[in-house]
């Protein structure tokens, strides 16, 4: 799990004084969106009597704890893989049941050019099996002490052109579901925090071609992909509107776009219900 570095913690706490786009030790008892317990939604389960020292898990990812009004509640990200039905959070070794609802996505079908970004060589393999291993833990950073608002202003101006969950489909093959929300806007356009957070990767991948990890607090984590330019580095901290890069088209993109995805508990949402 990656954690804030010792050195950037006196920023971070001077950001937090700064800015109600991120705090620390302070905790709101309104919920700032309406819960959706679908797959890549999220479920508010309360925790009757939790003592705040309890671990919380879902399938074995630690789980960001709200207080709302005399207790807490469980903000649990349910991934687009999640099956409908019942499930279990684990609370301090104990389970708690809840139910998640189906829901269908629509389906997208794309062409790309690049033929490499449908099917990619033994060599591409062998990259993104190695990117991947880096961003594993950019999905799970926790910084010390950094609690997240879940209110979140849209990183660059655009329509909105590819949902989240679309069932993608590239040069007539299916792929895995599309994990963010695209935003349509030209190359060069700034790309700004939609919260504060503190940059824990930044690199250029085979897919999300130039990007930008930006870890809000308590397992929250954006990814902005397909960046023209990167204009933060690894161990800043961000304020809200704070210009993390540029728009652009690199990786596997069709054209200029901001991809934008939001992660609970290692579990992409839809970035929309926090808009």
């Amino acid at each position: 799990m990656i954690r804030c570095c010792t050195s950037c913690r006196p920023v971070v706490l001077l950001l937090a004084a700064a800015t109600g786009s991120g705090s620390f030790g302070e905790e709101s008892t309104k919920l700032p969106f309406k819960p959706s317990p679908v797959p890549g939604g999220v479920a508010i389960i309360p925790l009757k009597g939790r003592d705040p020292a309890s671990r919380v898990t879902y399938h074995g990812e630690q789980v960001l704890t709200w207080r709302r009004g005399p207790g807490w509640v469980a903000v649990v990200g349910i991934p687009l893989s999640a099956k409908a039905g019942p499930d279990t959070l684990d609370v301090g070794g104990h389970p708690i049941p809840f139910t998640i609802r189906p829901k269908r996505y629509r389906e997208q079908r794309l062409h790309l050019e690049n033929q490499r970004q449908v099917n990619p060589t033994p060599e591409d393999e062998a990259r993104i099996a190695k990117e991947q291993a880096l961003m594993a833990p950019a999905w799970k950073a926790w910084p010390d002490g950094l609690v997240p608002t879940l209110t979140f202003r849209q990183p660059t101006a655009g329509s909105l052109t590819s949902s989240f969950g679309l069932r993608r489909i590239f040069n007539g093959e299916a792929r895995t579901p599309h994990s963010g929300l695209d935003i349509k806007a030209p190359t060069g356009q700034a790309v700004r925090a939609p919260a504060a957070g503190v940059v824990v990767l930044t690199g250029d991948f085979f897919f999300t071609g130039n990007a930008v990890f930006l870890a809000h607090g308590e397992g929250v984590v954006s990814l902005f992909a397909h960046l023209s330019k990167i204009a933060a580095t690894q161990g800043q901290v961000l304020r809200a509107g704070d210009v993390l890069g540029e728009v652009g088209k690199t990786g596997r993109a069709t054209g200029p776009h901001l991809h934008w995805s939001l992660s609970l508990n290692n579990a992409r949402v839809d970035p929309r219900m926090f808009l």
